[in-house]
């Protein structure tokens, strides 16, 4: 049986040992219950809407989905769970997508016990969580050069990308030229390939 007042946590990640260790690192907690874990989009969005958790501790990259995607998934079988990604690449084209998808903030994963906890804690009582803020002019794509990667991996032409993004098919172009060049790609099957292998996508 839950305790009154604890904060009711998903953990989701795809690295069993990442994943066990956040389970165990939180169980020391008394105000702080671990009500599930998952290590797909899939079995998250199963797990949210079982259990409604306070707060979800999302991996930024899982092998079905990125974050951007999943964030608005779990918030529509459970709008009330707040959302904090989870990964070793603060910097990542992804995270930008991902918050702007609703994701409350962002936790670095060499983060102690101590300061896992307390963000756990921060999210449940604030809504958000103030802790460091990945540097943009890091990131190897803008957060709209990322949208276009993501659409072009996924099958969609210029036209479709154009469409889902509200852009003309020449600004399409131009982000697609830039995701390239900065990529070192020469086509679009390049462009994908080397993306996976930055882990990009």
């Amino acid at each position: 049986m839950l305790r009154a007042g604890t904060v009711r946590v998903l953990v989701v990640d795809d690295h069993p040992v990442v994943r066990d260790g956040v389970v165990t690192a939180l169980g020391r907690y008394s105000d702080i219950d671990v009500v599930g874990h998952a290590a797909s989009a899939t079995g998250a969005e199963t797990a949210c809407a079982a259990e409604r958790p306070d707060v979800v501790l999302l991996d930024l990259r899982l092998p079905d989905a990125l974050a951007a995607d999943v964030v608005p998934r779990l918030h529509a079988v459970s709008p009330a769970s707040r959302v904090l990604l989870f990964t070793a690449f603060p910097e990542h084209s992804a995270v930008a997508p991902s918050l702007a998808a609703g994701a409350v903030g962002l936790l670095v994963k060499d983060a102690s016990a101590t300061v896992l906890g307390d963000a756990i804690r921060e999210v449940a009582r604030t809504g958000g969580y103030r802790g460091r803020v990945p540097d943009p002019e890091r990131a190897p794509l803008t957060p709209r050069e990322y949208d276009v990667l993501r659409l072009v991996a996924t099958g969609h032409t210029n036209g479709e990308v154009g469409r889902d993004l509200s852009l003309s098919p020449n600004t399409v172009k131009t982000y697609l030229h830039n995701v390239m060049r900065k990529l070192d790609a020469r086509n679009r099957a390049q462009v994908i390939t080397n993306a996976r292998a930055r882990g990009l996508l």
